[in-house]
């Protein structure tokens, strides 16, 4: 099975030995996505929700540079430094996905690359 890269200028670049996302058959695995506005690569100001926001905007970029929407995602993994937050991700997520949602796990973690409050990444069929 051949890999092909997925790039876009639309989200935030890289910024390690990872590729934003990669198609695999007809899947495609999107890496983690922190909230960096990808004009300046720097974390949103705002707070949780602007966070959260940005990240999804994020992945919804690498999903449309892939030809996918969000509407394709089958899997979301959510990292968050506090899990105070996982009620406003629930909100938030309900914005830009509807039903069947995708499968979802979330993670406390002790702290994320940049300070980010928030990472997420994704697998969608496409």
């Amino acid at each position: 099975m051949s890999k092909e890269p997925i790039r876009t200028d639309r989200a935030p670049a890289a910024i390690g030995t990872y590729s934003q996302a990669i198609r695999a058959g007809g899947m495609v695995f999107v890496s983690g996505q922190i909230p960096l506005d990808p004009r300046t690569m720097q974390l949103v100001e705002g707070g949780p929700a602007a966070e959260i926001r940005q990240v999804i905007e994020n992945l919804a970029a690498v999903a449309e540079a892939a030809g996918a929407t969000l509407a394709d995602v089958v899997r979301v993994t959510v990292y968050l430094t506090d899990l105070a937050h996982f009620p406003l991700v629930n909100e938030i997520m309900a914005e830009y996905f509807s039903e069947p949602y995708p499968a979802r796990a979330a993670i406390g973690v002790a702290a994320l690359p940049r300070g980010a409050g928030v990472e997420m990444d994704a697998i969608l069929v496409a």
